[in-house]
């Protein structure tokens, strides 16, 4: 039995959970997700918890039970208190600026770079060089974040380039010169 997928999934206070099928609807404060789970596993809202249980013990039910217990999971937590990933900018000039509901990133290309917020996703700029991508969808918020970073990911001889806050980048010795 998957020790992750045998818990049950508490509901706090102002989030409403529904089934309808395979599809479960999670609405909260923050807002409301949708996603239709697999068929190898079976739903039950049972009061203030969600229980996730496979209908056999084959290898894809087995696959599944851990997996959805998690994406469940993931959708209350994000409708009670959302999810944030941090970005840092580091680089002479390297910055970033708001620009409507998007930003635009400077990063040492020959042009600025534009990055549009997509549904349910909020940037936010403690400082020019700190980013902050917020919202409920914990997949999309990682997904946007990793596309920023991609712009210009850290490079391993100066360590300039756009990372996660706290991340280690692995720094190597350049060239040594020729005698």
């Amino acid at each position: 039995m998957s020790r992750i997928g045998k818990k049950p999934i508490a509901i706090p206070g102002g989030v409403n959970v529904t089934l309808d099928g395979q599809r479960i609807t999670v609405k909260g404060p923050k807002g409301e997700l949708s996603r239709t789970l697999p068929s190898e596993v079976r739903l039950t809202v049972d009061g203030a918890a969600v229980t996730v249980e496979r209908i056999s013990d084959e290898a894809r039910p087995k696959a599944m039970h851990g997996l959805s217990r998690t994406l469940v999971a993931n959708m209350v937590e994000g409708v009670s208190n959302g999810f944030v990933k941090a970005l840092e900018l580091h680089g002479v000039g390297y910055k970033a600026e708001a620009k409507g509901k998007g930003i635009n990133l400077v990063v040492g290309l020959s042009h600025q770079v534009q990055v549009d917020a997509p549904g349910g996703i909020a940037f936010k700029l403690d400082s020019p060089t700190l980013l902050k991508v917020e919202g409920i969808d914990k997949e999309l918020v990682g997904q946007v974040a990793a596309e920023i970073r991609n712009v210009r990911p850290p490079e391993p001889y100066k360590g300039k380039g756009i990372r996660y806050q706290g991340e280690q980048v692995r720094r190597k010795a350049g060239k040594t010169g020729a005698k």
